[in-house]
C-alpha cells in the first residue's frame, strides 16, 4: 500500500517539484503567507485577495476576476511544470488526453491552496457582519464561477487539441507537428535522460478520479514517436500561453476602461502567471544555460535602461519639457536664493498675512492656527479628512477661517487638499455641504486597481500611449492612472494648475499649502506653491561669510521657464506622495535631472515646515496675533510602550539594524519634532500651543480596558486591527479610522479647541 501511494504520480511529482522547482513552489507560498496575513500585512496586501474591490465596492464580481486570474495562474503551472518535466513520465505519451491527466494528477500543491484561499477569505467575510451570510456566499460563488469557467475553456482547448500517442500516429495530423530541430533535440535528449533517470511510477489518477496502473511495455514504442506526442502538446501550450499574453496585453490599450481595471490582486496574480510561463519557457529552451544567459540578459537590460528608449522619465503634468532643462548646480541654488529675492518672497507672504488679519475685528488680536498631517497612504487621506470636519463642527465652522497654512507629508496632504477645495466651495456659496459624510467615502474610494493593472500592462513593458494636457503631450504610466482615479473619486474639483489657487490664497480664502517632495539626488526639499518661497530654504539674517547650505528649492523660481504655474495640482500632491513601486518617481527638467519622492522621508508630520514659517514672520505674527495654535494630525501613536523582545535568532541578527532604522524612523521623526517644537515654544515671544489628534488602535483598547489582553494571536488583535498603509481600505479599515474621532485622546482635543476661545465671532 505505502508503496502505491509512495510511487503514485501525484505524490512523485509532488516530490519533484520539491527537489527541482522550488522556485515556482515559492510563488505559491508566498500567496498562502499573504492569505494568511504573514506577510504584507503593513501595506495591506492580504486584503486585496481576501477582500478584493471592483467598480470601488467588493462583490461577487470581484471574486470572479480573481477566480479567473487564479485559474490562469494555475494553468500556467501546470503548462510550465509539463514542459520542464513531462518527458520525464513516457507513459504519459500513451494515455489519452496527456497534458489533462497530468494537470489532475499535479493539482496537489493548487488544490492545497485554493481550500486555505477558500477558508480564509470566508472566515474574513464573515469577521465583517455582513447583514446576510447569502453576501458572504455570493462572493464564493463568484470566485468558484470564475475558476470553473477558466478550467472549462482551458481543458476545452487541450482535450481537442492534445493527442495522444495512438490518435496521432492513426491520422494525419502528424503534418502540422513538424518543428525545428533544435526543440525536437532538446525534447529528445529529455527523453532519453529520463531512461536514465528511472523515474518510477507504477499509477496515475485518471480523470475518472480512479487509479490506473501504468503501460509496462513502453519500451517498445519508438522514442521519436513518442516525442512528436510531446511535440504536439508543446505546440498546443505555446499557442495557449502566446494568445494568454497577448490578450493580457492587449488589455493595456483600453486599461482607463473601469470595467476592465481588474481587482489588484487578480493582477498580481496574472502577472504571477506571465513570470512562470517565461520560466518555464526559458528553461525549457536554454537548459543548462540558463543560469549565465539570465545573468546575461539581465546586464544587456541594465545597460540598455539608461537609454532614452527604456528610461523615458516620469513627468509631472503641465511642466514644458521641450525647452532647455533647468541647471541644478550649486551656482544656480545660490542664484535664486539670492537675499534680495528672499526679502521678495517674503514681502509677498506678508500680503497674505495682511488680507488674513483683515477677516478679524481691528480691535482683537485673533488667534493663528496651522495645521500639520503626516502621511500613510490612503487611511492619511481619510483620517486627515475626517478631523478636520470634526474640528471644523467643534469650532463653530471657523477653525479654517483662522488657519493660515497647512504642511504635511503624502495621504495627509491629499486629505487636507480635499478639505480645503471644499471649504472654498463654501466660501462661494454657504449653502455648500462641505461637512458631508459622502466626502469621506470619496477620499477612501479605490486608488490601486488602476495602478497595479498599468504596473501589469503598461510600465513593465515599454510605455507607448500619450495623452494631452494644457496642450502639452505625456506619456501614460501609473502616476497617471493614480491622478485619474483619485480626480474621479474626488468628483474633479481639484482637477486645476496651481496657479489657479493663488488668487484664493493671496486673498487669504484658504489656507496656504506649500507641497513639498524630498529631493532624492541631495535631500534637500522641494518647495511648491503657486508662488515663489525661498524663505522656506534659507535664512533671511544670514551674514557676509556665513557658509550656510540651503535646505530647500524653491519650485517657482527654479523651473520658471518651463511653465511651473501651470502644473497641474493633483501632479503635486502626487509628487509629495510617491509610494515606492506603487506611484513612479518623478523626473524633472533639470540638469542632472532632478528627481523627487515622498514628503514623509524628509518630515512625515509637517511639523518642521510649519515651526519655519512661524520663525521666519515670529516678528508679524508678536504684533498681530495672540498666539498661535499648532493643530497636529498624526495617523501614528505618538506614545507607546516599549516592548520586550526575545533574544534574536541568527539570520535575524542580519536584518535587525536595518529593521529597526525603518521601525524606529516615525520616532526619529517625533523626537526630533519635540525638540524644535520645544525650543519654538521656550524662544518664541508670542504663545504657542499645540492639539494633536491622532489615529491609534491602542487607545481605542485602552478605552475599553482591552490594552493588557493584546497578543499575537488574540482575537481583539484581530477586530482592532490597524488600518494598512496603502492606497485601498477594506470596509473594516475605514470604520477604524473613522470611529478613532471616538478615543479620548481625540475627544480631548475637541474640547481644548473650544476651550482655548480662538476663533472671533464673524463680523
Amino acid at each position: 500500500m505505502w508503496q502505491k501511494i509512495i510511487y503514485s504520480f501525484p505524490v512523485q511529482l509532488l516530490l519533484l517539484h520539491l527537489r527541482k522547482n522550488l522556485l515556482l513552489l515559492s510563488l505559491w507560498f508566498l500567496l498562502v503567507l499573504i492569505t494568511f496575513q504573514s506577510f504584507g500585512t503593513v501595506i495591506g496586501l492580504p486584503y486585496l485577495l481576501l477582500d478584493p474591490e471592483y467598480l470601488n465596492r467588493v462583490s461577487w464580481q470581484g471574486f470572479f476576476f480573481v477566480g479567473v486570474a487564479l485559474g490562469i495562474f494555475t494553468m500556467s503551472f501546470h503548462m510550465t511544470t509539463y514542459i520542464l518535466d513531462g518527458a520525464k513520465f513516457r507513459f504519459l505519451a500513451v494515455i489519452p488526453r496527456p497534458f489533462v491527466q497530468f494537470c489532475f494528477n499535479n493539482s496537489i500543491i493548487p488544490l492545497i491552496f485554493y481550500l486555505l484561499y477558500i477558508f480564509a477569505f470566508i472566515n474574513f467575510q464573515l469577521d465583517n457582519e455582513h447583514e446576510s451570510n447569502w453576501i458572504v456566499f455570493s462572493y464564493f460563488l463568484g470566485f468558484s464561477g470564475g475558476t470553473v469557467l477558466t478550467y472549462t475553456l482551458m481543458f476545452l482547448y487541450f482535450g481537442l487539441t492534445n493527442k495522444d500517442f495512438f490518435i496521432l500516429f492513426a491520422g494525419n495530423v502528424e503534418k502540422r507537428l513538424r518543428k525545428t530541430k533544435l526543440p525536437r533535440a532538446n525534447m529528445l535528449r529529455r527523453i532519453k535522460e529520463s531512461q536514465k533517470e528511472k523515474e518510477k511510477v507504477v499509477d496515475y489518477l485518471d480523470i475518472s478520479l480512479r487509479f490506473k496502473e501504468i503501460r509496462q511495455d513502453l519500451s517498445r514504442f519508438e522514442a521519436n514517436k513518442l516525442l512528436r506526442v510531446f511535440d504536439q502538446n508543446h505546440l498546443n501550450m505555446f499557442i495557449i500561453q502566446t494568445v494568454l499574453i497577448s490578450l493580457i496585453l492587449l488589455m493595456g490599450f483600453f486599461r482607463e476602461n473601469p470595467i476592465l481595471q481588474i481587482p489588484a490582486a487578480a493582477s498580481g496574480m496574472l502577472l504571477f502567471a506571465i513570470l512562470t510561463m517565461v520560466v518555464g519557457a526559458v528553461a525549457f529552451w536554454l537548459r543548462g544555460w540558463v543560469t549565465p544567459a539570465v545573468l546575461a540578459a539581465i546586464l544587456i537590460f541594465n545597460y540598455l535602461s539608461s537609454t532614452e528608449w527604456l528610461n523615458r522619465p516620469h513627468t509631472a503634468f503641465g511642466l514644458d519639457y521641450n525647452k532647455e532643462p533647468a541647471a541644478y548646480n550649486l551656482d544656480n541654488l545660490t542664484a535664486i536664493l539670492h537675499k534680495d529675492s528672499v526679502e521678495k518672497d517674503k514681502d509677498f507672504t506678508l500680503e497674505i498675512l495682511e488680507n488674513w488679519r483683515r477677516k478679524f475685528p481691528d480691535n482683537e488680536k485673533p488667534k493663528m492656527v496651522f495645521v500639520a498631517v503626516s502621511g500613510g497612504g490612503q487611511r492619511a487621506a481619510l483620517w486627515t479628512l475626517k478631523v478636520l470636519q470634526e474640528a471644523e463642527f467643534a469650532s463653530g465652522s471657523q477653525l479654517f477661517r483662522h488657519t493660515q497654512m497647512i504642511s504635511g507629508a503624502s495621504g495627509g496632504v491629499i486629505g487636507a487638499a480635499f478639505f480645503r477645495e471644499l471649504y472654498m466651495r463654501y466660501q462661494d456659496d454657504p449653502k455648500f455641504h462641505y461637512l458631508d459624510e459622502k466626502y469621506l467615502h470619496q477620499i477612501s474610494s479605490d486608488n490601486l486597481n488602476p495602478i497595479i493593472f498599468t504596473l501589469l500592462v503598461n510600465d513593465l513593458l515599454i510605455r507607448n500611449q500619450y495623452f494631452e494636457y494644457n496642450g502639452r503631450r505625456y506619456l501614460k504610466d501609473r502616476g497617471f492612472a493614480f491622478e485619474s482615479q483619485l480626480n474621479i473619486n474626488t468628483g474633479e474639483v481639484m482637477d486645476k494648475t496651481i496657479s489657479e489657487y493663488l488668487e484664493p490664497e493671496y486673498h487669504s480664502q484658504i489656507p496656504m499649502m506649500p507641497i513639498t517632495p524630498l529631493i532624492t539626488n541631495d535631500g534637500r526639499k522641494l518647495i511648491i506653491a503657486p508662488y515663489s518661497m525661498s524663505y522656506m530654504g534659507i535664512s533671511l539674517d544670514r551674514t557676509e561669510g556665513f557658509d550656510e547650505k540651503s535646505q530647500a528649492i524653491d519650485f517657482q523660481r527654479m523651473f520658471a521657464d518651463h511653465d511651473a504655474k501651470n502644473l497641474r495640482f493633483i501632479s503635486a500632491l502626487r509628487m509629495g506622495a510617491t509610494f515606492p513601486f506603487i506611484t513612479p518617481n518623478i523626473q524633472l527638467p533639470s540638469k542632472p535631472q532632478m528627481m523627487t519622492m515622498d514628503s514623509g522621508l524628509s518630515d512625515n508630520f509637517g511639523v518642521q515646515d510649519a515651526l519655519r514659517f512661524m520663525y521666519v514672520f515670529k516678528d508679524w505674527i508678536k504684533e498681530n496675533t495672540s498666539g498661535v495654535v499648532l493643530v497636529t494630525i498624526r495617523d501614528s501613536e505618538k506614545f507607546t510602550e516599549i516592548e520586550q523582545k526575545a533574544l534574536p535568532r541568527f539570520f535575524e541578527k542580519l536584518f535587525t539594524p536595518v529593521k529597526n532604522i525603518y521601525i524606529n524612523w516615525d520616532n526619529v521623526q517625533t523626537l526630533s519634532n519635540e525638540v524644535l517644537f520645544t525650543r519654538m515654544k521656550e524662544t518664541m515671544d508670542f504663545d504657542l500651543e499645540r492639539i494633536e489628534f491622532e489615529y491609534s488602535t491602542l487607545q481605542y483598547l485602552r478605552d475599553r480596558g482591552l490594552a493588557d489582553q493584546m497578543g499575537p494571536f488574540s482575537p481583539i488583535d484581530q477586530d482592532i486591527q490597524r488600518a494598512s498603509l496603502n492606497w485601498r481600505l477594506t470596509a473594516r479599515e475605514k470604520k477604524s479610522i473613522i470611529d478613532n474621532i471616538n478615543s479620548t485622546q481625540n475627544r480631548l482635543a475637541l474640547q481644548k479647541l473650544k476651550s482655548l476661545e480662538l476663533l472671533s465671532p464673524i463680523p
